[in-house]
């Protein structure tokens, strides 16, 4: 692996190709804070994509991918004296070292479980930190993340289940009131009611340390590739889903599951 001084190189090394591609390539130098926004998501997609499939390769290329674009916001707003990559780096460092008073302070947390019980704590207390426990959670989360958050978060001050099995009462509750406004034919009640199904399954997952984005993704891969079988046999017997009986499917299906 590389050393300290190597590491600080390499960073030295992006910065100046930042300016370089700013002040010559046409492309990099029309780009703003809006124009990027779009991208940034999609590399940060990206990475979330390698970090599931565990490709250590795709990994190193899409944090690179993602780091480029943390140094072209900050150069962007270096060109106005906002700030540049040293207050990014300065400001994290800060926010860091004030909520870890375990390590930089006279606190003490000897286990993990240590440090969460007084982290939203800590961070209300913050120079322009949160001013209410679910204020950090970004607007713009994708609806499954959010609810883990928000419910990550509501745990953080003691507002949780005592006994973790106690949820699969909730869950089948909302269930039991989902499958009511169902057979009611109410479509917004029903919405409303499968969403209250949702959030409370996302809740068990979260007590048993199941994270439902991973889970729910590795069921998307899963359901994917034996789809894709089922179709390429289609292919090889010279039919198309619109002349193939169900049951000739779901032979190709649990062909599929046993591989």
């Amino acid at each position: 692996m590389h050393t300290k001084e190597e590491k600080m190189k390499a960073f030295g090394r992006l910065l100046d190709v930042m300016d370089d591609l700013r002040e010559k390539c046409p492309w990099d130098r029309k780009q703003t804070n809006e124009s990027l926004r779009a991208n940034t998501i999609e590399e940060t997609f990206e990475l979330c994509d390698a970090i599931i499939k565990n490709n250590q390769s795709d990994i190193c290329k899409e944090l690179g991918d993602v780091l480029l674009h943390i140094v072209f916001y900050a150069k962007i707003a270096s060109e106005t004296e906002e700030f540049d990559i040293a207050d990014v780096c300065n400001k994290l460092c800060d926010k860091l070292i004030f909520r870890h008073p375990h390590v930089y302070g006279e606190a003490v947390a000897n286990s993990a479980a240590e440090v969460v019980q007084t982290w939203e704590q800590i961070k209300q207390k913050e120079k322009d930190g949160n001013k209410t426990v679910l204020s950090g959670v970004p607007d713009a989360l994708p609806s499954l993340i959010k609810a883990y958050r928000i419910q990550d978060k509501a745990r953080n001050v003691g507002f949780d289940w005592q006994e973790r099995r106690e949820v699969w009462k909730k869950v089948k509750e909302e269930i039991g009131e989902f499958e009511a406004e169902v057979e009611h034919m109410d479509k917004e009640k029903a919405t409303e009611e499968f969403g209250d199904v949702m959030f409370s399954l996302i809740n068990a997952a979260r007590l048993y340390k199941i994270n439902p984005d991973n889970a729910l993704e590795k069921t998307n891969q899963k359901f994917m590739k034996r789809f894709n079988y089922v179709e390429q046999k289609l292919k090889e017997a010279g039919k198309t889903f619109q002349d193939t009986t169900l049951e000739e499917m779901d032979k190709y299906w649990n062909e599929a599951k046993k591989q």
